[in-house]
């Protein structure tokens, strides 16, 4: 695996993990159901994994 496929695979692993901590979405994976891919989240939550993600990017540039 090259570096910017590792990079990616990194990447959608931390996006994963903060859909999974902060919106309760077990996947990021499109199921083509309904019911499994439309969800109702509160703005709260919304909001801390949008600081999530901001502050993953702001370390990535910091190591980077």
């Amino acid at each position: 695996m090259n570096d910017k496929a590792a990079h990616l695979d990194q990447t959608n692993a931390l996006l994963a993990e903060i859909a999974r901590t902060h919106l309760g979405l077990p996947t990021l994976e499109e199921r083509r159901s309904d019911s499994l891919d439309f969800h109702d989240l509160a703005v709260w939550s919304v909001k801390a994994a949008l600081e999530a993600a901001f502050e993953a990017g702001r370390r990535a540039a910091k190591e980077g």
